[in-house]
């Protein structure tokens, strides 16, 4: 259990570079545009589910991260990766929904107390500074949320070719900032969900 694993993966950086790099600029390209379109189905739920699904996602890899940096801590390797492997797999069901959440719910705004998708002087006035709050969370919530992709697969991928110093070095720049977007989408969740329409 304290061993260090074993390789997954037979180490090939120049195909995995192109890999990573190709999938991460298809994901972002996918997820870029499909945000900015919005079917209007008649659906018999609420699709804001799907918003409150990515927050709850958001949370339990945020929990992930935290338990996998004390696995880690502990020298208890295999439970650290298997713990990752869990956080990545929901990175990508949470993906499927949050795509799916904005082309059924398209956006919200915050402070759009009456859901007319305007936001007037006195609903601005409403939420004052809060909404500036939301708006640098969120903006470094997407920021970070778009440029992390590739941290994250080139850090497995060190993890997976067990080049360990190499994973460790890309780890402590790559854990931070994914532990951000993971607790600040619930944040944003928090805020913004009460002007839902």
């Amino acid at each position: 259990m304290n061993e260090l694993p074993q390789p997954s993966l037979r180490k090939n950086d120049k195909q995995a570079t192109l890999l990573i790099i190709v999938f991460s600029f298809v994901v972002f390209a996918a997820v870029s545009f499909l945000t900015q379109v919005k079917f209007n189905f008649d659906l018999p739920f609420n699709v804001h589910v799907f918003a409150l699904a990515n927050a709850i996602i958001n949370s339990v890899i945020a929990v992930l991260l935290l338990l996998a940096l004390i696995a880690v801590k502990s020298h208890k390797y295999l439970l650290h990766k298997r713990i990752m492997l869990t956080a990545l797999i929901l990175s990508v069901v949470f993906l499927v929904s949050y795509i799916a959440h904005h082309l059924l719910a398209g956006e919200a705004i915050y402070g759009d107390a009456n859901h007319d998708g305007v936001l007037s002087d006195t609903e601005k006035l409403a939420v004052g500074s809060s909404r500036t709050i939301y708006l640098i969370i969120l903006f470094s919530h997407i920021f970070l949320a778009a440029v992390i992709l590739p941290f994250i697969l080139f850090t497995a991928y060190r993890a997976l070719i067990a080049e360990y110093p190499k994973h460790k070095k890309l780890a402590r720049l790559t854990w931070p900032l994914w532990f951000y977007v993971a607790v600040t989408g619930p944040v944003v969740y928090w805020m913004i969900h009460p002007y839902y329409r």
